[in-house]
């Protein structure tokens, strides 16, 4: 197995246990590997540091998937999944999600954070959506495949293998069972809500489950409210607002075939009397909204990432501006914004500091109610800040 040896100033973060390895604290290779080989990680010393898999094609070299000197096999992935799966059902029983037992939508593996690198698993029903998104992923996959198969017994394993970030690991993008087969468009169970999801055609794998949490946090704004959501793709934040006892709810999402999933939900659901879902740029709606002088007990904003590097940052910035801006406009007096961030590269205080500055401008106070992040079934690595990534504030506006 080759020896990756790290340059000696480089060592304390990934000794402090952060999982990856850049190109630039790599001091030399020793003996012959393969991008996605699981190599040895050394200090500079020669001192043991972890075992991971190495791509040099990657701004990620080396992705460690153990602190011990063990072998990376099948009987290592078992056991990591099997204890990613311990967790939710520890999670789901001690009412840190909903539901009780093995729950059967959640993450059931969230990469870094439960020790398989860029490994994600999301759990449908009967179904799983796995993502591979580095070289050395990919090599382990059908083992870790077996492993869910095994353990979770799962009707079908599909992959959602087209995020961009494989290409630049020299992967192919592609969309496919993996194991078994049935449709792509499934109906679960989202708090007492059926909906209806695409995981062929969605966005990521084909619901946003880091947000469960937050859908529920909502409850108390709710009743009788005149709520709208703004970016609301198929309509999970105002499916709930609804059932929470919303008196009107207003959906807009840019994507039709999204409106059309939501709307279908909304009918299912019995809701379609309280909900509207209209297709248009929640940029311009917000606008025309405010033109019109329109009023909401409660507006809710969960964006897609503005910024996917730190380059975009700055004008990330200014559309998170842009939308907080609009949206408090819409607040009547003693009302609520609830406002989301996914983009990692805006931390929690630059955000903060954006609607701090949108609310002066609009001549507007906020009272932070809570401050919350991503569901706890997608754990965050204390170590490695990047697998916190989500931001929720609930925020009441004077």
């Amino acid at each position: 197995m080759a020896e990756v040896r790290l340059v000696g100033r480089r060592t304390r973060r990934v000794e402090q246990g952060h999982p990856w390895v850049f190109g630039t604290e790599i001091e030399e290779i020793r003996g012959e590997a393969t991008p996605g080989d699981v190599v040895t990680v050394t200090d500079h010393r020669g001192r043991f540091l972890g075992r991971g898999y190495w791509n040099p094609a990657s701004q990620i070299t080396v992705r460690l998937l153990t602190r011990e000197d063990r072998p990376v096999d099948a009987a290592f992935l078992r056991e990591r999944v099997a204890a990613a799966g311990e967790h939710r059902r520890w999670l789901s029983a001690s009412g840190l999600t909903a539901g009780t037992g093995a729950p059967r939508l959640c993450r059931v593996v969230n990469g870094e954070a439960d020790g398989l690198p860029a490994i994600v698993v999301d759990r449908f029903g009967d179904v799983l959506v796995v993502q591979a998104l580095a070289l050395g992923a990919e090599r382990l996959l059908p083992a870790v495949l077996d492993a869910l198969e095994d353990l979770l017994a799962p009707g079908g394993i599909y992959a959602r293998n087209d995020a961009p970030v494989r290409g630049l690991e020299g992967l192919v993008l592609e969309k496919r069972w993996l194991r078994g087969c049935g449709s792509t468009r499934l109906v679960v169970e989202d708090t007492d809500l059926a909906i209806e999801i695409d995981i062929e055609g969605g966005q990521k794998t084909g619901y946003f489950l880091d947000q469960a949490a937050n859908r529920r946090a909502i409850a108390p704004l709710c009743q009788g409210a005149r709520v709208l959501d703004a970016f609301c793709y198929t309509g999970a934040f105002a499916l709930h607002a609804a059932r929470y006892g919303a008196a009107e709810v207003t959906g807009v999402e840019i994507s039709s075939e999204a409106v059309a999933l939501a709307t279908a939900n909304a009918d299912r659901n019995h809701l379609g009397d309280r909900v509207r879902f209209q297709v248009g740029n929640a940029f311009d709606e917000l606008r025309r909204l405010a033109r019109e002088r329109q009023v909401f007990d409660l507006v809710l904003l969960d964006p897609p990432s503005f910024a996917r590097s730190r380059a975009a940052l700055p004008g990330a910035i200014r559309g998170y501006k842009e939308i907080n801006l609009r949206a408090l406009a819409l607040v009547r007096p003693g009302g609520f914004l609830v406002t989301s961030s996914c983009s990692y590269h805006l931390s929690e205080e630059t955000f903060r500091d954006v609607l701090v500055d949108a609310a002066g401008d609009a001549g507007r106070r906020l009272r932070l109610l809570e401050a919350r992040g991503q569901a706890p079934d997608h754990p965050v690595l204390l170590a490695a800040p990047e697998t916190r990534y989500l931001k929720c504030l609930l925020l009441q506006v004077f």
